[in-house]
């Protein structure tokens, strides 16, 4: 951890609902008017679209049916956690993008002066100087391994983590939409993901400060089958947080309309007030990480 260049971490998987978390951090940095190095978790694969499509039929013929996009064979956890680590000794350090679409591989090509095409990565290049904060958001900001250890150098680190059939209900209706994957490949993408997705991404929720996980109110017990995502009004959403000392759950109760307390760490809201909820329990925190920094 770094008082002096706070390393703040969101993490989730797949289709989690992280983007929620992202636009709230947005909001609280433009009413702060503080600068963020921006970090995308996807950028930290260690291999392109197409690579990554050979290491898995590689994979399989071997008989490795689990190779995945969450596990180490697919991505580097030790140039993640070196980043966290110069960042927080000398705010700064190296970024790069992952290309998802033709949209962002022009809007690239156009800065870059590039021809990069979708699944491949840009090239790297120091962050911007100064800026107050990382800010991390993707799969693997919190993981701890024999030989890595990320969560050392994390000043604040939020987990967003749906019960895991709403996640697969998310997941299944946004890669049938948007990438028109059908139901017998998502099926197989997430069994073929289960073993990296409960040694590398459900750990990392023991790590976290704060957790939001949101909770369906409605039927979700074959998400195969599950005709829509059921909406934030349909959920509630249960926020922990691993030292209550530091809550201020008398404000959190006045400020948000619904909430109440399950236990002397978990914080309850309407599934409508996640966004808002997030920025009133982090905002304050963020304001005193970066006071304490500029202190210093």
């Amino acid at each position: 951890m770094s008082k002096k260049h706070p390393v703040v971490v969101v993490t989730g998987s797949s289709g989690a609902g992280t983007t929620t978390v992202k636009r709230a951090f947005e909001h609280i940095f433009t009413r702060e008017k503080l600068t963020a190095a921006v970090i995308e978790g996807d950028s930290f694969h260690s291999l392109g679209r197409a690579e990554f499509k050979e290491a898995m039929k590689k994979a399989e013929a071997e008989g490795n049916h689990h190779f995945s996009h969450f596990g180490p064979e697919a991505n580097d956890f030790a140039a993640l956690e070196n980043l966290f680590r110069t960042y927080g000794e000398t705010g700064g350090g190296q970024r790069r993008y992952y290309i998802h679409s033709d949209e962002e591989a022009e809007m690239h090509n156009k800065a870059l002066g590039t021809n990069l095409k979708p699944g491949e990565f840009t090239p790297w290049k120091d962050l911007p100087t100064p800026t107050d904060l990382l800010f991390y958001e993707g799969l693997h900001g919190l993981v701890k391994t024999d030989t890595v250890d990320m969560p050392r150098h994390v000043d604040l680190g939020v987990g967003v983590v749906p019960v895991v059939n709403l996640e697969w209900i998310q997941k299944i209706h946004r890669d049938a939409a948007e990438r028109g994957y059908s139901a017998e490949v998502i099926v197989d993408t997430i069994l073929r993901r289960m073993p990296d997705y409960v040694n590398y991404i459900t750990p990392q929720f023991s790590q976290t400060d704060i957790n939001f996980q949101r909770v369906p109110l409605v039927d979700t017990s074959n998400p195969f089958i599950a005709r829509d995502i059921p909406t934030p009004d349909e959920s509630l959403v249960v926020v922990r947080f691993r030292d209550p000392k530091k809550a201020n759950f008398p404000y959190f109760l006045s400020m948000i309309p619904g909430s109440f307390m399950s236990r002397p760490n978990n914080l309850v809201v309407p599934g409508g007030k996640m966004g808002f909820a997030m920025e009133v329990i982090l905002g304050p925190m963020i304001e005193r990480m970066v006071e304490e920094s500029r202190k210093l």
